[in-house]
């Protein structure tokens, strides 16, 4: 399966398991100029912004470690254009989330799933020097 099927593969798995526990989709795949966001759901009172990470083994770090600041920072650039282009204010409850899923070390290769709600915080823009 190429790296592309399997993403998709994963991003299903980790909507439905997000909607199992009552979260409600509001986007998928959400694309903006600097990028894509996975995953935008209403859980309860928040708008979550869900980057999911699949991972086969852990050769490359766990998938939580593979979203690193400057992935942070562009998703919080994302929900910056999402609360704009939906008419939404600074006053919106906002969460940052991670949703991983980890093949177990047995045969049978049952995945692991963990939904990290509040992952990391919104990272705001940086101020040029000199003004």
């Amino acid at each position: 399966m190429n790296k592309h099927l399997y993403g998709q593969r994963g991003e299903e798995i980790a909507l439905r398991f997000i909607t199992d526990r009552g979260g409600e989709l509001l986007e998928k795949n959400y694309r903006f100029k600097r990028g894509e966001i996975d995953l935008i759901v209403r859980d309860g009172d928040y708008i979550a912004f869900v980057e999911v990470k699949y991972r086969q083994n852990d050769h490359y770090g766990s998938a939580a470690e593979a979203v690193g600041y400057e992935k942070q920072r562009n998703i919080s650039r994302g929900c910056d254009h999402y609360l704009i282009q939906k008419g939404l204010d600074e006053y919106t409850p906002v969460r940052f989330d991670v949703l991983t899923l980890e093949k177990t070390d047995d045969q049978r290769g049952d995945l692991y799933i963990k939904w990290i709600k509040n992952a990391f915080d919104y990272i705001p823009l940086r101020k040029k020097r000199g003004r």
